[in-house]
């Protein structure tokens, strides 16, 4: 049992809820980590990941598929676009609008932060064989849709 588990109560401790929080806290440490190395957060890889996905996209449009409030968007696409991984370039079909597409720097990093992504996602689920992974991954999906509809 971690330190966690002992200083909580043993009602508390065995529950999915809590389990789920504190370890989602430790994924989120991994994540941070991760992506520290590469100079970088968890929102600028969604927004890389998105745009070497689907292509160029609007910034609202991007903050939308990417979860990331809009304010934020602007933020990250200012620092991705410092660093050469984004251009934004007005929407021909409408110039009040920016679209923003990755560089192929931005394509690039995009991959390697996958790769980290990949790593901290062995790390995290160390513990667990092939099986019990992918079973998982099937639980925590139909918990988030089930969640995501209310």
């Amino acid at each position: 049992m971690d330190n966690a588990a002992r200083q909580s109560p043993a009602g508390l401790s065995t529950t999915p809820s809590w389990l789920l929080n504190q370890t989602a806290g430790h994924a989120a440490r991994l994540l941070s980590e991760g992506f520290a190395a590469h100079d970088l957060r968890g929102y600028h890889y969604r927004l890389l990941a998105t745009l070497a996905e689907d292509g160029p996209a609007s910034q609202a449009d991007l903050g939308r598929r990417c979860g990331i409030d809009r304010s934020d968007v602007v933020a990250a696409i200012n620092d991705l676009a410092g660093r050469g991984l984004v251009v934004r370039a007005p929407d021909p079909a409408d110039r009040r609008r920016n679209v923003i597409s990755a560089t192929d720097a931005g394509a690039d990093e995009a991959r390697r932060m996958g790769v980290t992504l990949e790593r901290v996602q062995a790390d995290l689920l160390a513990p667990l064989s092939a099986a019990e992974r992918e079973q998982l991954t099937r639980l925590l999906t139909r918990l988030l849709h089930h969640h995501s509809r209310h």
